[in-house]
């Protein structure tokens, strides 16, 4: 059995080194609390099934925005990334999350099956867009997983609209991609935008990164539950962001996955349904100790 090892830094973040290798029961106790991720292979998990569940639709600040829902309990919004569709999410990843709480994954303006209109595309306008969804679809609020773009995305909804958030995962993050650190994925976005071959929705969303003004000011103050997750092999939001972000948000949680890449959930959908399920069903707070 692989050890999950914890430390924890200074403003009260607590930081798990997980490895994929984490298939047995496991589980330890840090200074700011205890995680027990659950044993994998004593679990079978049931898929969801994009062919087999209608795309609705909900009209969201003058666009129609595409959704599907699977499973029930608690309300939990999956915000996807840059260039990324409903049919991009792992199906097993997903029936994870689903088998505890009621998920809703959709597209962004311009992208997959929602429409468009002519609104200058920006980070804070998705944010807008993910809260008003909350509103249509009967919410007032919601568990929020946001990944890569949708991690930006989710960090400007907590700081814009943070009543409309519950608990928040951030996946594969960063906080501007202007930094140093982000340089690979600034140089990808920066060729989409200017790729005239890219459908329109894509070249959107890049036009909202290149001109979003990050959120590193506005992270102290998310009084969320907020945990990081990211593997140690992503060159595209690589884990020192993540661990820089964690020490902006006072009491959040880290994790990260030894040796996996950007958006980890594609190449190991049980560790991280499982991570994100032991997170949202945490009655404690690392604030609270």
């Amino acid at each position: 059995m692989s050890k999950i090892s914890m430390s924890k830094i200074p403003i009260y973040a607590l930081v798990i080194a997980a490895t994929i290798c984490l298939l047995a029961a496991a589980e330890s106790t840090g200074g700011s609390g205890t995680i027990n991720l659950a044993g994998t292979s004593a679990i079978t998990y049931q898929p969801v099934s994009f062919s087999g569940t209608p795309v609705q639709y909900a009209q969201v600040n003058g666009v129609s925005l595409g959704y599907r829902e699977f499973g029930s309990g608690e309300p939990l919004l999956m915000i996807p990334g840059f260039g990324s569709i409903m049919e991009n999410w792992n199906e097993t990843f997903l029936g994870i999350l689903a088998s505890k709480y009621h998920v809703y994954i959709y597209d962004h303006r311009g992208m997959g099956h929602s429409g468009d209109d002519n609104a200058t595309p920006s980070i804070s306008q998705y944010a807008d867009d993910a809260a008003a969804l909350m509103t249509a679809l009967g919410y007032g609020s919601m568990n929020v997983y946001g990944v890569s773009m949708g991690s930006s995305i989710a960090q400007q909804l907590a700081i814009d609209h943070p009543e409309r958030v519950r608990k928040l995962i951030l996946d594969s993050s960063t906080y501007s991609i202007r930094i140093p650190e982000a340089k690979v994925l600034f140089n990808t976005i920066e060729a989409a935008a200017s790729n005239s071959t890219m459908p329109e929705g894509i070249r959107e969303e890049a036009r909202a990164n290149l001109a979003w003004n990050g959120s590193y000011d506005g992270l102290s103050g998310i009084k969320n539950d907020v945990m990081l997750v990211v593997g140690t092999n992503d060159v595209l939001t690589p884990d020192p962001i993540s661990v820089r972000m964690a020490g902006q948000i006072n009491g959040s949680w880290l994790v990260r996955f030894k040796g996996l890449p950007h958006v980890g959930s594609h190449y190991a959908p049980v560790e991280y349904g499982e991570n994100a399920l032991t997170f949202l069903g945490m009655d404690e707070s690392p604030l609270s100790k």
